[in-house]
């Protein structure tokens, strides 16, 4: 209780609170039409004539201190079933080709010139929804959490349609209610409209927001004023059956042909809050991870890609911090086959927030069944902070006598507080878990908190972090235990003020320390950086870090099976860095960077990374990833090079038409991998994918193997 206390007065004290002028000064009324909106792109309809206008943006960057040059109108309308909007970008004062990667959905925001509207549905500066079109008509949707954070593997349905001149692009967007989740008594919505134009090297949105943040913060929302209140949902029920054919083969073992049937339910309980129901669940269609050199000693973290999972996920996995995670969910189905799975989850009132999740896994080999159970509270507190509840348990299912005590169950119990100031400058977390067991081995606490400054020209943050030793999160992602961790990290940029191309500079440095839990230093890690910024939105930054390691365990320096440096063994090495970014607005676009320096065991270690897309707008994207690592060290292992080499083409045929192609060869592994996968959105959230995999891996053991999968899935709104 004192550490809480002494970070709630450390927050307060520094904190100086700015008033929220956008809420109330940027104000934008919504009116219902009686008039059917067709969905073309061509803004020929009466309602949009009458309706009011978000006009004026404000430019975010490169400065955030005046109006946006290049124009840029929008509008909104809803009728019983749909939220409509309408927005126009006008080409003032740079003319020019449009700047898209292709026609994928979920686009890179920084690569594209496109639009992003964000939607506040309870008006508490924390969640929402956020939908996106780039110029060319690719859509991008996402949920919304901390304010400013988007989850893009979300996915709903929506309707939209872009048409696009040398003057002026526009968007036209139908949001079905349904697709969303809402307080159908609040008559007030946060909303902003966003537009970056990569032509004109410009950001801007409506209600104006600091450069320092993304263009959809949510504490810099303005006001969507609702004349009449949003319909009422009424039954909102969608069944999404699938049907999936899969041929597969594991080695030399005989082919195997299995055809699967499932689906998912969503049912509102509420507007605000949805009951998701999996049967026979399958993911063949989620994309592939794409392949690292991994020199790191403890487990690399891959993102959640299957839809399941994925709405209001932030309630679920963002308890924790990145290296904390007390809930993960590609734990479940890693091992055995997922048998069905129910969640609710969503919004009680403007103040109250609900998860419940329950899975239930097959026996499947030599791994029992299981069930796996989630439980989350969350309750808004001061302007934007909320405190959360947190209690995960995994269980073996029908125990039998071979069973140890240590496998029976895994839980885990943790409340957490997290700060997020008016102005969004300040930001700050404090949380607690405590884990349970049948062996008193597994039985541990884990303690972290945070507080961060981020201005414009200024970022600091303090990071501490305690975990004990017994400490278990079976369905956690916690890559090391038994620590005491403290950072602190700081940075400034200048910002020119002369009509040249460099837009800021400056430096920044991050102090890393680990100890053990009796405070002995066992890592320690200097960085530092400088950092140059332009206006065309390139970057350049040089680096040094100077790092201090004692092995916790045997490690292999190289990951090959060589050899083994001891546990308790030192090592102490300073490398160098270079990276640059290149402006997005060329077709041939890259980032490099350069490593040279120490290594373990007074080793040598230089490298080139490299990500490297040429663009063929809109229908082709060529990419790869082209890393080489030349390390050096003393007998046995010698001098030893291995690459890692990624090549992607991305087909657009159109918005609905996707056919992705990624080949990878992982020389550390000794793994070949290729993923060939088709995608036809005909209606949608409805899709037919064929995916072929093929991979062969080398390291521990040889192993190799390839299937072919065709999937349909319909989404039917009942």
């Amino acid at each position: 209780m004192k550490n809480l206390k002494y970070l709630l007065s450390l927050i307060l004290f520094f904190h100086i609170s700015r008033a929220q002028i956008n809420f109330e000064n940027y104000r934008l009324v919504i009116r219902k039409t009686d008039e059917k909106i067709k969905i073309d792109g061509i803004l020929d309809e009466r309602t949009w004539k009458n309706t009011a206008i978000a006009d004026k943006f404000f430019m975010i960057t490169p400065v955030d201190d005046k109006k946006a040059t290049q124009f840029s109108e929008a509008r909104v309308c809803f009728d019983n079933e749909f939220l409509y909007l309408a927005v126009i970008f006008y080409n003032n004062s740079t003319q020019g080709n449009y700047v898209v990667e292709s026609l994928k959905r979920d686009f890179s925001f920084n690569k594209n010139d496109n639009f992003l509207l964000a939607i506040d549905t309870f008006n508490n500066q924390t969640t929402g929804f956020t939908f996106g079109l780039n110029a060319y008509g690719a859509q991008w949707d996402g949920t919304m959490y901390d304010g400013r954070r988007v989850d893009l593997n979300w996915d709903t349905k929506w309707y939209s349609e872009v048409q696009f001149d040398k003057e002026k692009w526009v968007c036209e967007i139908a949001i079905p209610f349904k697709s969303i989740r809402y307080d159908e008594k609040s008559k007030i919505w946060g909303i902003n409209f966003s537009r970056l134009d990569l032509k004109a090297s410009e950001k801007s949105s409506w209600a104006p927001v600091p450069r320092q943040f993304p263009s959809v913060s949510l504490a810099y929302s303005g006001s969507l004023f609702w004349e009449d209140p949003p319909p009422n949902q009424g039954n909102n029920v969608s069944l999404i059956p699938y049907s999936a054919e899969n041929l597969s083969q594991e080695n030399s073992d005989t082919q195997q042909n299995r055809l699967k049937f499932g689906g998912d339910l969503k049912y509102n309980l509420t507007s605000a809050l949805n009951l998701d129901v999996t049967f026979n669940p399958d993911f063949s269609q989620a994309e592939v991870d794409q392949q690292v050199t991994n020199l790191d000693r403890f487990e690399l973290f891959f993102p959640e890609r299957r839809q399941f999972f994925l709405e209001n996920a932030d309630l679920f996995s963002n308890f924790g911090n990145k290296t904390i995670r007390p809930f993960f969910s590609r734990r479940i189905g890693l091992k055995a086959p997922i048998v069905a799975g129910g969640r609710i989850s969503g919004n009680l009132n403007e103040n109250w927030r609900l998860g419940i999740m329950d899975i239930q896994t097959k026996k499947y080999l030599d791994f029992k069944a299981e069930n796996f159970g989630v439980f989350t509270l969350q309750r808004k507190v001061l302007d934007r902070s909320n405190i959360n509840l947190l209690f995960v348990n995994k269980q073996k299912v029908n125990k039998s006598s071979e069973l140890s005590d240590e496998a029976q169950f895994n839980r885990n119990l943790g409340i957490e507080y997290n700060y997020f100031s008016k102005d969004n400058f300040w930001n700050s977390k404090l949380f607690f878990l405590k884990s349970f067991s049948p062996l008193e081995k597994n039985q541990g606490i884990v303690f972290a908190s945070h507080i961060e400054y981020q201005s414009i020209t200024w970022n600091w943050r303090i990071q501490q972090e305690y975990i004990s030793e017994n400490y278990s999160a079976d369905v956690g992602f916690i890559p090391r235990k038994s620590y005491n961790k403290l950072e602190a990290k700081a940075g400034h940029l200048i910002y020119t003020k002369k009509e040249i191309q460099l837009l800021s500079h400056g430096p920044s440095i991050t102090q890393t320390y680990f100890f053990d839990t009796t405070w002995n230093n066992k890592d320690e890690l200097t960085s530092i950086k400088y950092l140059f910024n332009f206006k065309n939105r390139s970057r350049f930054s040089i680096g040094f870090q100077n790092q201090f390691i004692q092995l916790l365990s045997d490690f292999d320096p190289i990951r090959t099976g060589i050899s083994l440096l001891k546990a308790g063994t030192e090592h102490r090495w300073n490398n160098f860095t270079i990276s640059y970014d290149a402006k997005p607005q060329n077709r041939f676009t890259y980032t490099v960077e350069a490593v040279s320096g120490g290594y373990y065991n007074e080793g040598r270690r230089n490298a080139i990374l490299g990500e490297f897309r040429y663009r063929f707008q809109p229908i082709l994207e060529l990419s790869s990833v082209v890393n080489y690592n030349q390390i050096n060290l003393p007998l046995p292992w010698k001098n030893n090079s291995f690459w890692l080499l990624g090549v992607k083409a991305n087909l657009t045929f159109t918005n609905t038409i996707f056919f992705s192609n990624l080949f990878q060869y992982n020389e550390q592994l000794g793994l070949w991998n290729f993923n060939s996968r088709f995608q036809w959105r005909y209606k949608p959230a409805s899709d037919i994918f064929l995916v072929f995999n093929s991979s062969e891996i080398g390291i521990p053991s040889v192993s190799k193997g390839w299937s072919l999968t065709l999937k349909i899935n319909y989404w039917l709104n009942l």
